[in-house]
């Protein structure tokens, strides 16, 4: 038998699976329902190794064995023989959002269930475990133990908002027991000292390890269930004067339809299109950490291939090869599918923002167009008009290309309209200087506005032929611009406006362009063709080299490896599975019928031409479906009751962990990008604001001079999976090897953190010393005087002496000379009349019934409690705001 013994973090509570190693080909997990303590592990384990041992007193390689440590289980696979077990046995903290850490997997195992007695070998399995093995899931795959990576941050922060009543009756009917994903963001019950947590089921689309998980999800209790995404995850940290904002990038990669760029095209027969992409931006202010307390806002938009049925044959060996649509679809039954899809997850209006060329001498990219405009006209017959879909046509190459035209001036145009039909998500009203002196763009802000802040409706889905290079463009400049009106909904800037060349938008600009090179490798075969700087036009000559080896890149990898990994994806995902007397996965000629269900069987109900919604939906939009209460939603959510001081809710041992050794050097905050450190001009004189717009050579030496310092915090980002890990990960990997049990957040802390100077190289230390020790004068604005006088050094000598000798009869001298009068020794006698010395003792100042009654109410503000604003505030702040804007 196998023992999979798990804890919590702190490692004081334990459970136990118990695995049977005698079944060739079934697999026989048993779940000890028991919560262990430590001590209690201990024993069982103790016990479990004397009884298995062959003789009483022996040690050796019979009893109880450590195969392997491990942070989580990724799930269970079987191929033609018995199962495998796949561990995650190495990961890195990528991000926090609100307490919760977001860990990327750097390494794992996979360990064969079956013993050797029972193995029944199959000549094939060996070339199915180097299909599957080919899925790099160090490469990109990300989980977190307490927050839903599978959903967005509003859903997961409405769902916690949800009444307390109707948590009540969940509670009351029998479900299986679970545990809280906002850890002690539950809601308290009234009148006990109850927290209740709730828990959503993850959102199937985005979860990519939901296949090897199917074995045991009915039989495990769910703590074991870890569900993984794919796609990127990235935070920086803009430093306003000090004040810690997050911005977070987290992008999830849809596990329907995935595949490889030319061999994915379109959509299926369910409405799941090819290279469809969830991007969510988070932003936080992290001095305040609870999610009841702080201040959250996230802007969610989508990447998808065009939803038809179309693809390209690639055994032409073209660069480019012809578009061919499959077939006909005048009802755009595939196109209502996907949209409906939309509708459910994201609410009305849905704007597609359409890419691909207009105008071209050999018809190519305008045929997908003319079928959307198509679709998008016939579905829009049957919806009410307040939520149409909107279709935004842009040919944006052509726009590239004219001398006369601003890209980007034209993107910004296109943002600011979408943003203000979506709106965004805020989890706070709106703040009182805001209502006070109203902005004029914030006012015509769309989305639902409700008591507790604002909500997304709506989403805008972008295409261009591969949703690649122009894509993430344009879903960077949406982003900007929805990223001012949030940081302006948090009260950081006064205007919801960005400028470019600022530290912020520097920042913004380089954790885009990491998701999508990330996201190219992973569809694409090689990083971004063209940047946003591309598109600027401010590219240095040397882009254009680069720009040829990734497209000749992406070219060798569509040509040559792109077929293997579309086996090695369908084989992960449980697309294929292998089966005796049938073909083998490397003997199909296509994978077609693989992913489009209804080429093997009708389906008996057919959705109709015109109502092509899912009912329910329209009745409650613009608001998404998925976020309303209702009996349907409220089945997709767990209940459980904890005791108010219970470990598993204490957000302060989640995020601190007060029972493990860190180091400060090793601690994830340091190590992030940080907008003062890498990106703010190194002269001191200048604005430190990240909103102020810097010249050229400023932000030169900041951005580009300090690019080769930052290469190793960039390489936890961007990592191909051809490429082999950077030598720093390799040491921290080796050191997190050893079986102890309490090895955890090694991480990968030492190859994140920049180094900022080489020790051996002299001529790059004298470099930095003459920027970094700079004059006085130059940081704080004045000279500090020259060295003290004679009589101003004698006066200080004289009373460090005095305090010397007051200190010497209150320590062991004291007593020394009590015991033994020795002559010639000198004995200070304390000058004082107080036990303690006189020079340290002071009577602490009361304070008055105002100032205790202002701690009072700042300590309840943290808590998220804030005292109701009287006159005097109300007329104070008027004051102010007369005296410095009027």
């Amino acid at each position: 038998r196998f023992f999979l013994v798990g804890s919590n973090p702190a490692e004081t509570k334990y459970r136990v699976l118990k695995i049977d190693r005698t079944e060739p080909k079934d697999l026989v997990v048993i779940d000890d329902k028991h919560v262990y303590t430590q001590q209690e592990v201990r024993e069982l384990l103790g016990r479990l190794d004397l009884g298995n041992r062959t003789k009483i007193g022996q040690k050796g390689s019979s009893g109880l064995s450590r195969a392997v440590s491990a942070f989580g289980v990724v799930g269970f696979v079987r191929f033609l023989e018995g199962y495998y077990i796949v561990l995650i046995t190495k990961r890195r903290k990528m991000a926090d959002i609100g307490g919760h850490a977001i860990y990327k997997i750097e390494d794992t195992n996979m360990i064969y269930i079956p013993n050797d007695s029972v193995r029944v070998t199959h000549p094939d399995e060996a070339r199915y475990l180097r299909i599957f093995q080919n899925v790099d899931l160090s490469s990109n795959f990300y989980f977190s133990y307490s927050y839903d990576l599978s959903h967005s941050l509003q859903y997961n922060l409405t769902v916690l908002r949800m009444p307390l009543e109707i948590l009540k009756t969940e509670t009351s009917q029998t479900r299986q027991e679970s545990f809280d994903i906002f850890e002690d963001e539950g809601l308290s019950a009234q009148g006990g000292s109850g927290v209740f947590g709730i828990c959503s089921k993850p959102y199937e689309k985005y979860v990519w390890n939901g296949k090897l998980l199917e074995a045991v999800k009915n039989t495990v209790h769910r703590d074991w269930l870890l569900y993984i995404i794919h796609g990127f995850c990235g935070q920086s940290k803009l430093l306003i004067y000090g004040r810690p904002i997050y911005v977070t990038l987290i992008a999830r990669r849809s596990s329907k339809f995935a595949g490889t760029r030319f061999l994915k095209r379109g959509a299926n027969c369910e409405g799941d299109v090819a290279n469809e992409v969830e991007t969510e931006q988070i932003l936080y202010d992290a001095s305040v950490m609870s999610f009841s307390a702080g201040s959250y806002s996230s802007y969610v938009q989508v990447r998808g291939s065009v939803p038809l049925y179309w693809s390209q044959d690639i055994s032409t060996m073209m660069p480019k090869p012809p578009i061919t649509l499959d077939q006909a679809d005048p009802f755009a039954h595939v196109a209502a599918l996907h949209f409906d899809q939309m509708l459910q997850r994201f609410g009305s209006p849905i704007i597609i923002l359409n890419l691909v060329k207009e105008r071209e001498k050999r018809k190519h990219e305008r045929i997908l167009s003319e079928e959307l405009v198509a679709a998008v006209t016939y579905l829009n017959q049957f919806l009410p008009p307040e939520h149409a879909i909107i279709y935004i046509p842009w040919d944006m190459a052509k726009y590239t290309k004219s001398k006369l035209c601003n890209v980007l001036d034209r993107l910004n145009v296109i943002a600011e309209s979408v943003v203000k039909k979506t709106g965004f998500f805020v989890n706070r009203p709106d703040s009182y200087c805001s209502i006070l002196r109203p902005d004029e763009k914030w006012n015509e802000l769309g989305g639902c506005v409700v008591s507790t802040g604002r909500l997304q409706t709506g989403v805008l889905r972008t295409n261009c032929v591969d949703c690649l290079d122009r894509t993430n463009t344009a879903q960077f400049m949406v982003g900007k611009c929805a990223l001012a009106y949030q940081l302006y909904s948090l009260g950081l800037i006064d205007k919801p406006n960005l400028q470019f060349d600022t530290d912020a938008v520097r920042l913004f600009e380089e954790l885009y362009e990491d998701h999508g090179d990330t996201l190219s490798l992973q569809y694409g075969g090689s990083q971004l063709v063209h940047r946003v700087k591309t598109y600027r036009k401010i590219a240095p000559w040397t882009q254009h080299s680069k720009d040829i080896m990734q497209t000749l890149s992406r070219y060798y990898s569509n040509a040559f490896s792109d077929a293997d990994r579309q086996d090695s994806i369908n084989l992960f995902l449980g697309v294929f599975k292998p089966t005796e007397g049938k073909p083998h996965l490397w003997e199909l000629p296509t994978d077609f019928y693989l992913h489009h269900k209804n080429t093997l069987g009708l389906s008996q109900t057919r959705r109709s031409y015109t109502y092509w919604w899912t009912t329910d939906v329209l009745k409650h939009l613009p608001l998404p479906f998925d976020e309303v209460t209702c009996a349907e939603n409220r089945r997709k959510l767990t209940v459980k009751k904890f005791h108010k001081y219970e470990e598993e809710i204490d957000i302060h041992n989640e995020f601190f962990r007060p029972y493990e050794l860190s180091s400060f050097d090793e601690t994830f905050c340091l190590a992030m990008t940080n907008s003062t450190r890498d990106f703010m001009p190194k002269n001191m004189g200048i604005d430190p604001s990240p909103f102020t717009v810097r010249k050229p050579d400023e932000t030169g030496k900041s951005v580009l001079g300090n690019k080769s310092n930052r290469e190793e915090t960039v390489l936890q980002r961007k990592t191909a999976a051809s490429a082999p890990p950077p030598p720093s990960e390799e040491a921290v990997s080796s050191s997190s090897e050893d079986d102890s049990g309490t090895d955890k957040e090694d991480e990968g802390a030492v190859s994140q953190r920049s180094t900022p100077v080489k020790v051996t190289d002299t001529g790059d230390n004298t470099k930095i010393t003459e920027n970094v020790v700079q004059s006085t004068k130059d940081v704080y604005g004045v000279n500090l005087s020259d060295v003290p006088s004679e009589d101003d050094l004698t006066i200080y000598t004289r009373f460090v002496q005095l305090g010397q000798s007051q200190h010497k009869p209150d320590k062991s001298s004291q007593q020394f000379c009590s015991k033994l009068h020795l002559d010639r020794v000198t004995n200070l006698i304390p000058i004082s009349s107080f036990s303690q010395d006189n020079i340290y003792e002071v009577q602490p100042p009361r304070a008055d019934r105002k100032s205790i009654e202002i701690f009072h109410a700042h300590i309840q503000a943290g808590k998220g409690n804030m005292q109701p604003l009287g006159k005097e505030d109300f007329f104070m702040y008027r004051e102010y705001i007369r005296n410095r804007y009027l």
